[in-house]
């Protein structure tokens, strides 16, 4: 229990609390969608925000949510209004993203960044200013979703006819984009950039396991997403490995051992 009482470790709890509440919205709306790839290109467009700013000097967490935010919007524009195919759009912003922040660290000056720390997280990264951060989207996001509930449902399961109905889903989807772009940049420091799709998949792919309903998928993933975090949590600090991996292999033991037993429940019934 004297690991508790390491406030880095404190500030490693708080913050995998408001990132599950995020990503299990989030991820839920992304799986139901099937954005799947989309959350992943933004993910890795994320990495040029950080290398524009180590480059400029200025708070790279802030450029990554920045440029987040202009990817996700980037490819919605591309998809639905110049006709670039959507994979193409993803795969484009994607690679622009990983270039730039490849060029943008090579040519920061003075002492080059720990990038391991934020491509597979570090919780010793992660600080107060984290915390208010995703203190503050975890409970603007959990007040649009009470708003919006049932236009976010209707657009995550059939937006062609919610669009019959009248209803422009335009703004739903698009509060929805910056929504994953910010969720991401929020929980970079914690699992890293090269694991995080996975938070925003596993959790509600094991909860989707148990339930179809979208509103019981999101509290199951939620929590699915807390024991995840936890348990990588004690089991990183303990074997000195790194938070996000360590966090993404349990979810994912998770969803595989729910799989097993769902599978030999079937057998023997």
């Amino acid at each position: 229990m004297s690991l508790f009482q390491y406030p880095f470790f404190q500030h490693a709890l708080i913050g995998s609390f408001f990132t599950c509440i995020a990503c299990g919205i989030v991820g839920s709306y992304i799986v139901a969608r099937r954005l799947v790839f989309i959350s992943g290109g933004i993910t890795h467009a994320s990495f040029g925000g950080l290398g524009l700013g180590f480059w400029l000097g200025i708070n790279p967490i802030f450029s990554a949510l920045v440029f987040s935010a202009f990817s996700a919007l980037g490819v919605k524009w591309l998809s639905t209004k110049q006709g670039v195919r959507e994979d193409s759009a993803i795969a484009a912003v994607w690679a622009l993203g990983m270039a730039l922040g490849v060029i943008g660290i090579s040519l920061a000056p003075g002492y080059a960044p720990d990038l391991s720390a934020y491509l597979f997280g570090n919780i010793l990264m992660i600080t107060v200013g984290d915390l208010w951060f995703a203190g503050s989207f975890a409970v603007l996001l959990l007040i649009l979703f009470f708003s919006f509930f049932r236009l976010i449902l209707y657009t995550a399961f059939d937006s062609e006819w919610t669009r019959t109905k009248g209803v422009k889903t335009s703004l739903i989807e698009h509060l929805m984009m910056l929504a994953i772009a910010v969720t991401i940049v929020s929980s970079i420091r914690l699992i890293g950039i090269m694991l995080l799709m996975s938070l925003l998949t596993l959790p509600q792919m094991t909860a989707n396991l148990f339930t179809s309903r979208f509103k019981y998928m999101i509290l199951f993933s939620f929590f699915t997403g807390i024991a995840g975090c936890f348990s990588g949590l004690i089991i990183s600090y303990y074997l000195n490995v790194p938070s996000g991996a360590t966090i993404i292999f349990v979810q994912a033991l998770i969803f595989f051992l729910c799989k097993l037993t769902l599978y030999l429940r079937k057998i023997y019934q």
